[in-house]
């Protein structure tokens, strides 16, 4: 006898069984940002505290915005390969996708200031994708251990056949920054900016589990959801970069938390189930950059960025209903440390460069292997008036991911590793 049986007991309760993310997990995927921005960003590791002259530092460090010559604008686009291998209960799964999407615009206007010690004023506005949310991934294996257990007429189903779930993820965090910079004297460079963020995301889940009672008999319980979360974000930033020396640049950057005003939507396609909005407010902790840079006169440059932001600083509000999460946040999780390294080296009217970064897991008990790290090369023309840069990055990440969280269960998480191949295209046109 062959049975379908859809639980609806379990999902009376979203809270009790929701297989999609929580809101810690959302609190952290509104805080991660991966070196988004122009092809020369990219291909340099995102290490550009101190020395600004791109759109995309401006977001690190404003005050990279008065290194600029002259007034620029660039536009750039990116394809991103993503691979993902679960492991469930020794059984390996892989997912491969494909995505495009127009990431980075901006431009800057330079203002010289004449007799003044202030020599030199930039306004600026960048356009960029902090956070890119596509991705898919499967999992399946057998844990021996079933959930969906009784059927419609309350017949037991003691074993387990296996288990399969089905992760598809999709959005951005988009982020417009508004930036104002000036130079003193050649040797100092202030900037103050201002970010807000477009927050899309929306992830649906699919668990299936095929069980049987030991006498022929078989049970096929599944659980499909969707959350929508959407919103809009806030913060500013300050920074200055000093030079020393000709051949010397540091920097000092801080980031504000970003203020979060988000809506969710949660559905069960189950029988009996609907559709359920509720509104909440986040925030992000802030962020601290450090920067050191060698250049080298026309020749070239070493540069190198420390990044540091504290995950125990994330809060929900109201706080009378997200006291739990709050206690989680400050509880569970960590301050993490990046750091990012780049290098560029010009021959004539062609530039070589190289990055690579590493920033650590916000998990307190994350396992080892959980940071995310990567490397990445490119190479640039100068044709005076306009500029094409290309860069190649691979980046990867390891995680773990509980789709049965009851602790009663006591069913082990899918272990994720996530590869990401990314090739990134600039121009850029200067005034």
């Amino acid at each position: 006898m062959k049975k379908l049986f859809f639980l609806t007991v379990f999902i009376c309760s979203i809270s009790l069984y929701s297989q999609s993310l929580g809101y810690n997990d959302v609190g952290v995927l509104l805080t991660d940002d991966f070196n988004s921005g122009t092809a020369r960003y990219r291909a340099m590791g995102g290490a550009f505290g101190a020395l600004g002259g791109d759109m995309s530092a401006t977001a690190v460090n404003p005050a990279g915005a008065a290194v600029f010559l002259r007034s620029e604008f660039s536009a750039t686009f990116n394809f991103r390969e993503a691979t993902i291998q679960s492991t469930y209960y020794g059984e390996n799964s892989l997912a491969k996708i494909d995505y495009n999407n127009f990431s980075q615009a901006g431009g800057v206007f330079v203002f010289e200031s004449g007799g003044s010690s202030w020599g030199k004023t930039a306004i600026g506005f960048n356009y960029s994708v902090a956070n890119d949310f596509n991705s898919r991934w499967i999992a399946q294996g057998n844990s021996n251990t079933p959930t969906f257990r009784f059927d419609d007429d309350g017949k037991e189903y003691m074993f387990s056949d296996g288990q399969y779930f089905d992760n598809y993820t999709a959005g951005r965090n988009d982020k417009y920054t508004f930036s104002f910079a000036s130079q003193y004297s050649d040797k100092l460079y202030v900037g103050a900016a201002f970010t807000t963020n477009d927050v899309s995301f929306y992830q649906s889940v699919y668990l299936e589990e095929d069980n049987h009672d030991g006498m022929g008999n078989s049970l096929l319980g599944s659980l499909d959801q969707e959350l929508t979360t959407y919103g809009t974000g806030y913060s500013f930033n300050v920074g200055i970069i000093s030079k020393p020396v000709d051949n010397i640049r540091f920097g000092l950057a801080y980031q504000s938390p970003i203020w979060y005003d988000l809506y969710e939507e949660f559905y069960n396609s189950e029988e009996g189930s609907g559709l359920n909005g509720f509104g909440y407010s986040m925030r992000s902790p802030s962020k601290f950059t450090g920067s050191m840079a060698l250049v080298f006169n026309q020749f070239g440059l070493i540069s190198a960025d420390y990044v540091y932001r504290d995950y125990s600083n994330i809060t929900l509000s109201p706080s009378f209903d997200f006291d739990e999460e709050n206690r989680n946040f400050a509880t569970d999780y960590k301050g993490t440390s990046e750091l990012r390294l780049g290098t560029e080296w010009r021959l004539r009217k062609l530039s070589l460069r190289g990055g690579a970064y590493y920033q650590q897991s916000p998990f307190e008990d994350a396992p080892d292997g959980s940071e995310y790290y990567g490397y990445s090369a490119g190479i640039g023309l100068n044709l005076g008036t306009v500029k094409f840069d290309v860069s190649y990055e691979q980046s990867r990440q390891s995680s773990t991911y509980n789709f049965y969280p009851q602790p009663e269960y006591n069913i082990e998480s899918a272990n994720l590793q996530k590869d990401n191949s990314i090739v990134t295209a600039t121009v850029i046109f200067s005034m």
